[in-house]
C-alpha cells in the first residue's frame, strides 16, 4: 500500500510513536527531500536505512508509476519535508494514480501547519478554506483576492516572510482594512508567535520585517452585501494588478452580485 505519513512541522516532540515505528520498519520511503528525511531519521535516533526515492513537485508525474508498481507488492511510505503529504506538498498525483490502479492508500496522521494556525487564530473554525501559497505576481494575487472577498468561510494561506507585508496590505485593500486576521510564524518552534488583529494592523506589524515560516488566517466575509464603494475598491485593486477594466468589473460583479455595467461606469467616472 501507499502510506502517507505526517512529519513534525517544527518540534520533533510532535513525532508520534506510530510514525517512529513506521520509519523503523519501512523498506521504501519516497521523500520530498532525501537529505531532510535522513536528518529526521538521525534526530529521532532511528537506525533503519530504507531505500530512499526522491519524490517532489518536479518529478511526481514521472515517479508516480514506479511507486504505484512498487506498492503492488510492498508498502511505500511517502514523506514531505514537514506536515502531511499532498497538503500543499507532493502526493496528490500519486494518490490518484494509486487509486486508479486499485492500490490501497492510508495515512499516519500528525502535525499540520494549516490546522495548527487555524486553531490558535481566534477566528471561526467551523468552516474554512485552505488557499495554499499566495500568488507571487501582483495581478494574479489581486484577481485571487477579489474572487475571495465575499467568501464567508475562514481563509488560510501560506506566505513567504519577504512578501507577507505586501500581501497583508493587498488583503486589507481587497477584503477591507477592518477584516480580522492572524499571522502565525514558526509554529511549534522555539520562537513561535501569533499576531492577531485587523488586516490593517497586521500589515503595519509586518512592515518592519517578519522572519520564519508563516501562515495567514483571515476571517470570512460577514453576511452583508458589498457596498458599491467596496466593490469599486476591488476593481481598482485588480486594475492596479494589470487586469483590464472590463474584465475586472465582470469578476467583481460576479463575486458581489452587483451590476458589471454600473461598476464599469463608476470606475470610468473615478479615473
Amino acid at each position: 500500500m501507499i502510506i502517507l505519513a505526517a512529519t513534525p512541522i517544527g518540534n520533533l516532540g510532535d513525532a508520534s510513536r506510530r510514525l517512529v515505528e513506521l520509519l523503523e520498519q519501512a523498506t521504501i520511503v519516497a521523500a520530498e527531500d532525501t537529505r531532510t528525511t535522513q536528518r529526521l531519521y538521525a534526530a529521532l535516533g532511528i537506525q533503519n536505512r530504507p531505500r530512499l526515492i526522491s519524490f517532489h513537485d518536479h518529478n511526481e508525474k514521472q515517479r508516480a508509476p514506479e511507486l504505484v508498481e512498487l506498492a503492488q507488492t510492498q508498502d511505500v511510505v511517502v514523506l514531505s519535508d514537514a506536515g502531511m503529504p499532498t497538503v500543499s506538498d507532493p502526493g496528490y498525483g500519486l494518490v490518484a494514480a494509486a487509486s486508479a490502479a486499485g492500490v490501497e492508500v492510508t495515512a499516519v496522521p500528525g502535525p499540520s501547519a494549516v490546522l495548527t494556525a487555524l486553531a490558535v487564530s481566534g477566528l471561526p473554525t467551523d468552516r474554512f478554506a485552505f488557499e495554499g501559497f499566495v500568488a507571487r505576481k501582483q495581478g494574479e494575487r489581486a484577481r485571487a483576492f477579489a474572487a475571495l472577498a465575499a467568501e464567508s468561510r475562514t481563509l488560510v494561506f501560506f506566505e513567504a516572510p519577504t512578501r507577507v507585508a505586501q500581501t497583508l496590505a493587498d488583503m486589507a485593500t481587497a477584503f477591507g482594512a477592518e477584516r480580522r486576521a492572524s499571522v502565525s510564524r514558526e509554529l511549534t518552534k522555539l520562537y513561535e508567535e501569533t499576531a492577531r488583529g485587523t488586516l490593517e494592523d497586521l500589515a503595519q506589524w509586518a512592515a518592519d520585517g517578519v522572519r520564519g515560516e508563516l501562515v495567514i488566517v483571515v476571517a470570512g466575509a460577514e453576511a452583508t452585501e458589498t457596498s458599491p464603494d467596496q466593490a469599486l475598491a476591488q476593481v481598482r485593486t485588480l486594475v492596479d494588478g494589470g487586469v483590464r477594466l472590463k474584465e475586472a468589473t465582470r469578476e467583481v460583479a460576479a463575486a458581489t452580485g452587483l451590476s458589471s455595467r454600473d461598476l464599469y461606469q463608476a470606475a470610468l467616472g473615478a479615473r
